[in-house]
């Protein structure tokens, strides 16, 4: 009885949210509608613009201060676009039509896992069948926390900024963003849902670190490939493993947080990688080196063969 209507619980709750994403995206429409008319009667001039002039990189030659003052002034900037990206983004990304599904499928599969007592049956062969160390336990659940991906993408891009690489500051910028859809989706799926995990803790479904980990594994498939994203895929495989290991979540939790953090990374970068692409090749901003005579600024084409 207790699973059946625990199995109600959740499919309530799933139906909420898909109640209240679908309203937040139809009132956020209204809003980029009317920010896009905005956008388009101000439109700035600029080789004219001092502001873009002085948000360009300072140049090679910069000194250290102005390197790194450069990169954390771009870092605040993007910062503060962020929650403006998330409104505006939830609805773009999860009512796109594959993810949507797959987003109910695997919902549903919680529900089906949970109520059915499979969860369980899980949670006890775990308990039974341990097979990490403690040193292992401890350097997956770091490898694959949430704050981890954060700091890690943080340091990339003030990185990437301060170098002047700014192909890789996109792509740093990319996955601090995915990385957000994900983690405001999962902890306000956690708060609605309120349930313990295995071991007694609280907030498990879903799981934090796997959909995570999973988000950085899909960026990193959109970004370079099978060569790093198959790698990174069963190393978050892994990680979820350990989370139903130690009895940090249930099956259905995993399962739920893989496809969400799958979809976000890949539904995140593939946007953001179709900007930045002409013909195969990455569309990066282009400033020549200050001179005494001049400085040209414009677009440079890269692709590495």
């Amino acid at each position: 009885m207790k699973h059946c209507l625990n199995g109600i619980r959740q499919s309530v709750i799933l139906v909420t949210i898909i109640t209240l994403v679908l309203s937040n995206t139809l009132f956020a429409s209204e809003i980029a509608d009317s920010e896009s008319q905005k956008k388009t009667e101000n439109k700035v001039d600029f080789s004219k613009s001092e502001e873009f002039s002085a948000n360009m990189f300072p140049g090679q030659d910069a000194t250290s201060n102005e390197k790194f003052k450069y990169a954390t002034d771009s870092l605040w900037d993007d910062l503060c676009t962020l929650p403006s990206e998330l409104y505006h983004g939830m609805g773009r990304i999860y009512l796109q039509r594959d993810n949507f599904i797959a987003l109910l499928l695997a919902g549903g599969a919680s529900v089906a896992m949970h109520a059915s007592g499979a969860d369980d049956d899980i949670a006890d062969n775990f308990e039974d069948h341990k097979v990490l160390s403690d040193f292992s336990d401890k350097a997956l659940d770091f490898v694959g926390g949430p704050g981890t991906h954060f700091a890690l993408t943080g340091v990339w891009y003030l990185a990437s900024a301060y170098n002047g690489d700014e192909l890789n500051k996109q792509r740093s910028w990319t996955m601090l963003k995915a990385l957000s859809y994900t983690g405001f989706t999962t902890l306000s799926l956690k708060l609605i849902r309120d349930n313990d995990t295995p071991n007694g803790k609280w907030l498990g479904w879903p799981s934090g670190h796997t959909a995570s980990s999973f988000c950085v594994a899909s960026v990193f498939d959109e970004f370079y490939g099978p060569a790093v994203g198959i790698p990174s895929y069963l190393l978050a495989g892994v990680v979820a493993y350990r989370m139903m290991e130690v009895g940090d979540h249930w099956g259905s939790d995993v399962v739920f947080g893989a496809v969400l953090g799958y979809i976000t990374g890949h539904s995140v970068a593939g946007e953001d990688r179709g900007k930045w692409e002409i013909a195969g090749f990455d569309v990066v901003p282009y400033r020549s080196q200050p001179n005494s005579y001049s400085t040209t600024m414009g677009v440079s084409l890269v692709k590495a063969f």
